[in-house]
């Protein structure tokens, strides 16, 4: 989960029927005939559903439907700092302003982070059919019981930032600790704040919205992907085996999958000499192809130019009258004696 969307990614056993448009299919072995690393992943984007879009939609909900009510009612709930609109999302006591200087709503934070998570989920967009989950796009099914999940950004920094727990996922852990960080007065998590009891990198914009992105990240995990409460092996992280993950990983992957190393054929790593006959069977591809062409290219370049500054400095080493000699070979001069 990020600021704007949120990903889901997940190998499919073979066993499982699936459209095959749904799914993506990469071979990362090195022949592109040999099956045994061929995996199908499931992969879908929620634009939209990262934690600050989600909060973005929210605030404009909170916004329009106050203003219809107020206009139904006759009321001016929210109009000013002293009738302001209760929010569950924001921590206790915390006063916000949002919306254009226009329409401003004013906020206090009420801090529930039961009625936040029951208020948020119309904004999932699920819907009744089986096997769906945001937006009711299709998702494949999770063998749960036989499973391992990496929840990365805004999983493990709605765990680890401020609640300093981030690592193996327990729901009824985690929603209790968010539970008391949303019930504790402002001022008091401020105090925290300031006495760095929080990550090195948790920022005030962290502390303000922690409350709205922990009820979210468990609804969006529980309600929206299904994750059962009681699964146990999913793990917040940042690394996995000393390694950063992150989509530019898999987009390499998948940019790298036909690589040359696929053309040379297997008998040619047997012998040397098979070895010496297909070493130059990168010439076959087109890419580095012109990249040695480019490089020769290059260097008839920089030797035209070197040769050009040779010619430069020894036309202005000698005088006009021994320049023919230069050009017509002679020998050299008779160079003038001093007296």
């Amino acid at each position: 989960m990020g600021g704007v969307s949120t990903q889901i990614a997940y190998e499919v056993p073979k066993t499982e029927e699936v459209a095959k448009y749904l799914l993506a299919e990469f071979n990362l072995g090195c022949d592109a005939h040999v099956t045994d690393h061929v995996y199908r992943v499931y992969v879908s984007t929620f634009l939209g559903f990262g934690g600050n879009a989600a909060r973005q939609r929210y605030e404009e909900s909170l916004i329009r439907n106050t203003a219809a009510r107020n206009k139904l009612l006759g009321e001016h709930v929210g109009e000013t700092a002293e009738s302001p609109l209760l929010d569950p999302c924001l921590p206790t006591d915390l006063q916000d302003e949002i919306g254009p200087s226009t329409q401003k709503l004013h906020l206090r934070g009420t801090g529930d982070f039961d009625e936040c998570r029951q208020i948020l989920q119309p904004f999932l967009n699920r819907t009744n059919e089986s096997q769906t989950s945001l937006s009711g796009i299709f998702q494949p099914t999770i063998d749960y019981s036989n499973s391992q999940f990496y929840g990365f950004s805004e999983f493990y920094y709605c765990m680890e930032d401020v609640l300093r727990m981030g690592g193996d996922y327990n729901a009824s852990k985690y929603a209790q600790a968010a539970k008391g960080y949303c019930a504790t007065q402002w001022k008091t998590l401020k105090e925290r704040f300031d006495s760095g009891l929080y990550a090195s990198h948790a920022d005030f914009h962290r502390l303000k919205y922690q409350c709205f992105k922990s009820a979210w990240m468990y609804e969006v995990l529980h309600t929206g992907f299904s994750f059962p409460t009681n699964y146990k092996n999913l793990k917040t992280a940042l690394l996995v085996y000393d390694k950063e993950v992150q989509w530019t990983l898999g987009a390499i992957l998948y940019r790298t999958r036909f690589l040359p190393l696929r053309d040379i054929p297997q008998d040619s790593l047997k012998g040397a000499h098979s070895h010496w006959r297909h070493s130059f069977s990168f010439v076959n591809n087109h890419y580095l192809f012109l990249m040695c062409f480019f490089i020769v290219l290059l260097s008839i370049l920089l030797y035209l130019l070197r040769l050009r500054r040779i010619h430069r400095r020894v036309a202005q080493r000698y005088t006009p009258s021994s320049v023919p000699w230069l050009e017509e070979g002679l020998g050299s001069p008779s160079l003038p004696v001093d007296l």
